[in-house]
């Protein structure tokens, strides 16, 4: 049975608190949020609207595949001055990737959730164009398309991929190509998929938990796409939209290995390609170990696009979703160009926006272009 079945208008719903938004990569919110643009990065729902247990029940309006905040009428749906004009991550086809997303410890509704990519660029380009905005015909179009393009669950070899406790067998939410949070009856929700610490990732209303999950690139090339995460609420009539702007381009690559060794007093490197082969592309995941008080986050900036080419408010995000008070390690992965050398920093910044560089030397490093599932160790602390 729904925990609440009745919630009959705009005004109910406006009571609801609830919420989350892809933070890895880096989504339009996401950077709208840090350009100050968002106040509630978390608030870009799509509601009242049959959520469950019919997953793909939704017409998406004027929300699309991107959100829209009506909180603070922000559309997503096209680039803006801070998002969409260029892509945050670049994948090869067949890379294996972390995702990952937010939810509000304060309006955890449990559900499923999807990542797509819809594979028509002449759809997907309307939503690249600054100087036009789709309208809702072409946003549930493009829906449609994402719809075609989930990246299954089932795609990753050994990822658990199960179903949701509050779906039965009879209703169209019993599936797994979607990923699951935890059965909302069941007191974990989606809090407990990482069963991260509160504020390992940021939302404005009781702070957030990550929420990461692998997908796999589809067999797909593109200099400009989108990735749009999409979340259905178990006890709530709402869904939850949001893309990034990313590239697919080479050839295929391994997927990092699962885990890396890392320690407090050290900063991790590591690197994976097919063994004995020259990579066209590397995936690199930095680990950063670092204490943090709340709301601050940790950046990697560097002389290179991928890292922001040395602008903060460019550069990617680590994740906190291996955080813990013994192990303050955050983390990411990027995928780079093999024989990219580079140099960088990590930086933190604080939920007043103040930046806090590691003092000089900068960090080099250069892309292997052939290597095996191996780790790396660049012994460092933060300075």
């Amino acid at each position: 049975m729904r925990v609440i079945s009745v919630l009959t208008g705009a005004g109910l719903l406006g009571l609801v608190h609830g919420h989350g938004y892809m933070t890895k990569p880096h989504s339009r919110t996401r950077l709208g949020h840090e350009a100050g643009t968002d106040t509630c990065p978390e608030c870009t729902i799509l509601e009242p609207v049959t959520a469950w247990p019919d997953l793909d029940a939704a017409k998406v309006g004027r929300s699309g595949p991107c959100g829209y905040n009506a909180r603070v009428s922000v559309d997503y749906n096209f680039p803006g001055a801070n998002w969409g004009k260029s892509t945050v991550a670049t994948y090869a086809p067949g890379d294996v990737i972390d995702v990952e997303w937010c939810v509000d410890n304060n309006g955890d509704h449990g559900g499923m959730f999807t990542y797509r990519i819809c594979q028509n660029q002449t759809l997907v380009d309307k939503f690249l164009d600054a100087t036009y905005t789709p309208t809702e015909a072409e946003k549930q179009a493009a829906e449609d398309c994402f719809e075609e393009g989930i990246l299954k669950c089932t795609d990753v070899n050994g990822q658990t991929c199960g179903y949701n406790a509050d779906c039965t067998s009879d209703q169209k939410c019993y599936r797994n190509d979607w990923f699951t949070c935890e059965g909302f009856n069941s007191g974990t929700r989606c809090q407990g998929v990482d069963k991260a610490a509160l504020n390992s990732c940021y939302t404005s209303i009781a702070g957030g938990y990550t929420v990461t999950k692998k997908i796999k690139i589809p067999n797909y090339s593109s200099e400009h796409t989108l990735l749009s995460f999409k979340w259905n609420s178990f006890q709530t009539p709402q869904v939850y939209l949001s893309c990034a702007d990313i590239a697919i381009s080479g050839n295929a690559s391994s997927p990092a290995p699962s885990s890396t060794k890392t320690s407090v007093s050290t900063s991790t490197t590591s690197t994976a390609c097919a063994a004995s082969a020259t990579a066209s592309t590397v995936a690199l995941t930095f680990n950063q170990a670092v204490t943090t008080a709340y709301g601050d986050t940790i950046k990697i900036v560097g002389s290179i696009a991928a890292l922001g080419s040395w602008d903060v408010s460019k550069a990617p995000a680590l994740s906190a979703a291996k955080y813990t008070s013994s192990n303050p390690l955050w983390s990411i992965t990027l995928s780079m160009a093999a024989g990219t050398t580079f140099q960088y920093k990590f930086v933190k910044v604080s939920s007043s926006g103040t930046v806090t560089w590691e003092s000089d030397p900068n960090r080099s490093y250069t892309v292997p272009t052939s290597c095996s599932l191996t780790a790396q160790d660049v012994a460092s602390t933060w300075r």
